[in-house]
């Protein structure tokens, strides 16, 4: 932690300058025998000077320098850890890997529980508020079912239809399977969580786990107890001799891997308790991993903002005040001239304040810069001659002033019968305004010589339009080649014609080298 202990913004350090600039102008300003040993002669000047509490006279200027030294500090941003970023959950990736051996097809839970895996990875889903998604299918071999994507439906069309019949070989390879999901992830670039949906895992994946860059979290699917299974003709798997196979959820096994792993288990419920363990663990997971790789550090500079206010609570005593303003005014004066006039005004004037000071001295380019009063800052502008400018600020404002102004504005910008227009709005608003009816009558005939001109300018209806000719090649068109592009996995999935479950079947087989059809 000491190690990584620096500042984000460094810089601001260099106004450590300051406090021990503000504490040796202080002393200096309090020295009274300084100001007068040039005048009075040093053996009458002890008999004098009658200097006041030297000790309670610094208090005001000690107090600033801490409270300066603390918020320079602060502003330089110190940090020691890092952090993830904002909206974790919304950012990361998951690939769930369902296990499809054929003990998944047993009814201990209801209807069975590969279906109710099915509606688990629903429920997951809803919580995944858009964030990329992939799903792996495992039994004796692994297979991807559907990429990394926010197509929810997409996924779902596909989870639906998993069944342990469209896998091509029996048996359970985890480690398989993890090594695809983790795949995934690595080539996406991102932080993820691979979801383990199992009834049991074999030891020799765990040394695939160890090797693995990606968190893993398993859900047992199963009860202890067991139960038959059903396969798809309705038939219950038996063993060599014609007993049932009673297929129990394998807890030690379970037990074991997260023990070695360190991956956190945990078991079905009836409930949606295993839905909100499993997001939990995928954001915590993503947060983790972003934490320790990113380089996203967490600014801890906002811990100061308590001392600074506590300090800055004691300059309110009788006097202090004053002092300080004193003091900053001092200061500003005696320190190099890096900072404008207008910077030091905005500790004691406001915009619109600054803005009028500069407007009674006929500058009104600058009056509208400071101006955030829109009919001011119109105003402003329409004297500096910034008409459109001006009417842009006067449109803000619905009241008549705000109409008259915008009529006078847009006589200077000829757009006249706008502002007739604008002259009658005012005017419905604020009856017999004798400025506006002048101007309005003004606006009216100068807008009736303009139509004058208009009219005459027109040309005789008698005469023919210039002809008009269109081209006719474009009805004929011209044939051309449209590029293939070349569709990811997901968009041909999504335009598969053949069932799901068939296609996974067959895809499946092909993958394992087999020739199921």
């Amino acid at each position: 932690m000491i190690a990584d202990f620096h500042f984000l913004r460094p810089w601001w350090l260099l106004a450590l300058l300051v406090p021990p600039a503000i504490i040796w102008m202080a002393s200096r300003s309090g020295d009274i025998r300084n100001r007068w040993k040039g005048l009075i002669a040093p053996h009458l000047l002890d008999s004098l000077v009658v200097e006041p509490n030297q000790g309670r006279r610094g208090l005001p200027a000690f107090f600033l320098a801490a409270l300066m030294t603390f918020a320079v500090i602060g502003a330089a941003g110190p940090t020691w850890k890092r952090e993830a970023p904002p909206f974790v959950s919304d950012t990361a990736s998951l690939v769930i890997a369902v296990d499809l051996s054929p003990t998944m097809d047993a009814i201990d839970i209801s209807p069975s529980r590969i279906e109710r895996t099915k509606l688990k990875i629903r429920d997951i889903l809803a919580t995944r508020n858009g964030a990329r998604t992939a799903v792996v299918a495992y039994s004796g071999t692994a297979h991807l079912v559907v990429p990394l994507t926010d197509d929810i439906e997409l996924i779902e069309t596909y989870t639906d239809a998993l069944a342990t019949g469209i896998m091509p070989r029996p048996g359970k390879d985890t480690g398989a399977a993890l090594k695809l999901a983790d795949g995934l992830l690595e080539r996406d670039g991102t932080a993820g969580t691979i979801v383990l949906l199992t009834d049991g895992i074999e030891p020799a994946a765990t040394a695939v786990s160890n090797d693995l860059k990606s968190a893993i979290v398993v859900l047992g699917i199963g009860t202890a107890e067991g139960g038959v299974v059903k396969q798809a003709s309705g038939e219950f798997l038996s063993e060599a001799g014609g007993a049932r196979v009673n297929a129990k959820l394998d807890v030690d096994a379970l037990k074991q891997f997260g023990h070695d792993t360190g991956a956190p288990v945990a078991t079905i419920t009836d409930d949606d308790t295993d839905v909100r363990w499993v997001a939990l663990r995928v954001r915590t997971n993503f947060a983790q991993q972003t934490a320790s790789e990113g380089d996203r550090w967490h600014d801890l500079g906002w811990w100061l903002i308590g001392p600074v206010a506590l300090l800055f609570g004691f300059t309110f005593r009788s006097g202090w005040v004053v002092r300080l303003s004193a003091m900053a005014i001092s200061i500003h004066f005696a320190l190099p001239s890096s900072s404008s006039a207008a910077d030091f005004a905005d500790l004691w004037l406001t915009r619109d304040q600054q803005g009028r000071l500069a407007y009674q001295h006929d500058d009104y380019p600058l009056a509208a810069e400071k101006f955030e009063l829109p009919m001011w800052k119109g105003v402003a502008l329409y004297r500096a001659a910034h008409y459109q400018e001006a009417l842009d600020a006067f449109a803000t404002v619905d009241t008549p002033e705000s109409w008259y102004n915008q009529g006078n504005t847009l006589l200077h910008l000829d757009r006249i019968e706008e502002a007739v227009a604008a002259y009658e709005h005012a005017l419905e608003r604020r009856k017999d305004w004798p400025e506006a009816v002048a101007n309005l009558a003004v606006a009216e005939q100068l807008l009736k010589v303009q139509k004058d001109k208009e009219q005459e300018q027109q040309q005789d209806p008698n005469e023919k339009p210039d002809s008009v000719k269109f081209d006719d090649k474009a009805k004929k068109g011209k044939a051309g080649e449209v590029e293939v592009v070349e569709q990811t996995s997901e968009m041909w999935m999504k335009n598969i014609q053949v069932s799901p479950a068939d296609l996974m079947a067959r895809k499946f087989s092909i993958e394992a080298g087999g020739t199921k059809q």
